[in-house]
């Protein structure tokens, strides 16, 4: 029987102690005297937010097929157990076998959001391993990061050994395999790096070396040994059909954030929103075969007993397959009771049609993410949709029994104008419109119109990573314009409007935009007591502002400040299969409002068919 790393007295402490006991269905036992590799796993969050997240459920069940590697799980100690954990010494643990992270082999770190990059300090500084990679030597893990940031690395360099950055199924066995031969060979910690920087996705910080110009902008990056490629390539499945998918995924014992079952339809996104870096870092798109995810459905369900299961990609709309598959889920499970949910839709008839056959007896509310209020705003980012697709859409929804809609939209998106921001609460209005023009014996309820707005960041690897980021008041503005339009509007009592925390917008434009010289910044955070920055009670942007100031780091350099077309960016390093002159070009069509077709209706030569499938190859 395991033995706990935590006393009953303390679990008695804390809230929620059934996010450090570990022993969930599903999750993986071994005899750690008889693998090779011992791998930790970690979301960077606590236990709920972390539980919910498909690529660590995929990447845990790949790496625990081999017989001698087992991976475990941990999370971030929400801050009661981080406080008790520091008091009386106890090292941060996995929770399979609750051993301590600093004896394993590896620790992988998830990189999903820029706010969590001080509750990776804590990972390591509870774990007992050094922060800065420097100071490591052969008793502490491998620190190797994983995700959507490792596309800019470089704020947390100093921190980390190496980054995977990919598709986690293609090489993480080669690496593995390298590690064993290092291993044995008995060399030097440094050596292991070099071996692992000749594998394709793989990036060792320490291997480079950076200059700067004398206006602070990058000049050059070097490596610094034959081992390390000029350039770092991503990793990239394609064939998603014939991989690695997790028919038994972990089932916690408590609620977590998406408490259901997550099939994965497709990766990538054929629409080329000009905004959206998941948009053109995962292309090209990549489809599941259909028989593979009816077959996956079953098994999920069946070894989790859960009640729901929600279909995931960046565009659910555009599964070429989403009709049968949807009406395959409805024959198979809806007599069982199991609820289908699809996010990421469009609003067009296909999306209210399927809509509509899985919600039958009780409209839930729609959601739609427009962007932009304004017709000129959503060419300029490249969106797609005409106001007529909009309020066709909403009409027909409000046709078909809802009611409820909720509207995503962004402020201080390039080029924006008063009448684009005031945009957002016309056509707001306009929507309301439409539901009062269904007869009043056939409307269900109440219209209610929530109008949500986050602020722009202009993220590495988008057509806008040249764009200048608003300030705090600039964001601020634009909101309060929205919101004073919104009670001028005849059905003001139907819409209501929230906004995003601009303070935090501005850091996670800094954090995702930012070179080395940022990693000192955060460090001097978190020493101050900046942790779980992307929960809003804790985030204290005071410490943030005392933080860059100790450190000499001036945040608009790398928010406000123009760009020149021809700036070497921290990210430069990296190929991920789109050109940069395809992004160049995309800029330039965004200044002048002109539209690119998606992927389906014409190839826009954006360098992902390099990689030789995907979409690019299909027509």
């Amino acid at each position: 029987m395991r033995k706990l790393a935590l006393s009953d007295e303390i679990l008695m402490s804390v809230e929620k102690p059934a996010r450090y006991i570990g022993g969930e269905v599903n999750a993986v036992m071994k005899n750690k005297e008889r693998v090779d590799i011992r791998f930790a796993m970690c979301f960077p969050d606590v236990y709920e937010i972390g539980m919910s997240h498909l690529g660590i459920q995929i990447l845990y069940d790949m790496f625990n097929r081999r017989d001698d590697i087992w991976c475990e799980r941990v999370y971030s100690p929400w801050n009661d157990l981080d406080k008790l954990m520091r008091e009386k010494q106890i090292p941060l643990f996995a929770l399979e076998s609750q051993d301590p992270v600093k004896d394993f082999d590896f620790l992988g770190i998830t990189i999903q959001y820029e706010m969590c990059y001080t509750n990776i300090l804590q990972i390591l500084d509870l774990s007992g391993i050094p922060l800065r990679a420097a100071d490591r030597t052969k008793e502490h893990p491998f620190v190797i990061g994983g995700g959507p940031c490792t596309y800019n690395p470089e704020p947390l360099a100093e921190f980390f050994d190496l980054f995977y950055i990919g598709d986690g199924e293609t090489i993480y066995f080669d690496l593995m395999d390298k590690y064993l031969e290092w291993k044995r060979s008995g060399a030097a910690r440094e050596d292991f790096l070099r071996m692992a920087a000749q594998l394709s996705g793989i990036y060792v910080p320490s291997l480079y070396e950076v200059s700067y110009n004398e206006d602070g902008t990058i000049a050059a990056m070097e490596p610094l040994c034959p081992e390390a490629p000029r350039r770092v390539r991503k990793e990239l499945v394609l064939d998603v059909t014939d991989t690695y998918y997790p028919e038994k995924p972990v089932v916690p014992f408590i609620q977590i954030t998406q408490d259901r079952v997550v099939l994965e339809i497709q990766r990538g996104c054929i629409r080329g929103c000009r905004f959206c870096q998941a948009g053109m870092l995962y292309r090209p798109t990549r489809e599941r075969e259909i028989g593979m995810l009816k077959r996956t459905a079953h098994a999920m369900l069946k070894n989790t007993g859960y009640d729901e299961i929600s279909l995931s990609s960046l565009s659910t709309s555009d599964y070429s397959h989403l009709g049968e598959l949807v009406n395959f889920l409805i024959e198979e499970f809806g007599t069982r009771g199991i609820r289908i949910s699809l996010p990421s839709l469009r609003i067009d008839a296909l999306s209210l049609d399927v809509m509509g056959r899985i919600q039958d007896v009780k409209k839930s509310s729609l959601t739609f993410a427009p962007e932009a209020g304004s017709q000129r705003m959503r060419d300029v980012i490249n969106k797609g949709l005409t106001e007529e697709d909009i309020l066709s859409g909403a009409g027909q929804a409000f046709d078909g029994g809802w009611s409820r809609v909720k509207l995503y939209f962004m402020l201080g998106l390039p080029g924006e104008t008063e009448e684009d921001i005031k945009g957002i609460a016309h056509l707001a209005q306009k929507i309301a419109e439409r539901y009062y023009e269904v007869p009043k014996e056939k409307r269900n309820g109440k219209c209610q119109i929530t109008v949500s707005t986050s602020f722009f960041v202009p993220k590495p690897f988008t057509p806008f990573q040249w764009a200048r980021m608003c300030t705090k008041e600039e964001f601020l503005d634009r909101a309060y314009v929205v919101n004073h339009e919104m009670k001028e509007q005849k059905n003001q009592k139907s819409i209501r409007y929230h906004w995003h925390e601009a303070d935090v917008t501005v850091l996670e434009g800094v954090l995702a935009r930012g070179d080395r010289k940022v990693g000192a910044v955060i460090r001097r955070a978190y020493e101050m007591g900046a942790l779980f920055d992307s929960w809003t009670e804790n985030f204290r942007n005071e410490i943030w502002e005392a933080a860059f100031a100790d450190c000499g780091v001036d945040p608009d350099f790398y928010t406000v400040r123009e760009r020149a077309i021809d700036e070497r960016f921290p990210w430069d390093f990296i190929d991920i299969g789109v050109t940069r002159s395809f992004l160049e070009r995309e800029w330039k069509r965004a200044q002048d409002g002109v539209v690119t077709e998606n992927c389906r209706m014409k190839c826009s030569g954006c360098g992902a068919a390099s990689y030789g499938g995907g979409v690019c190859h299909e027509r």
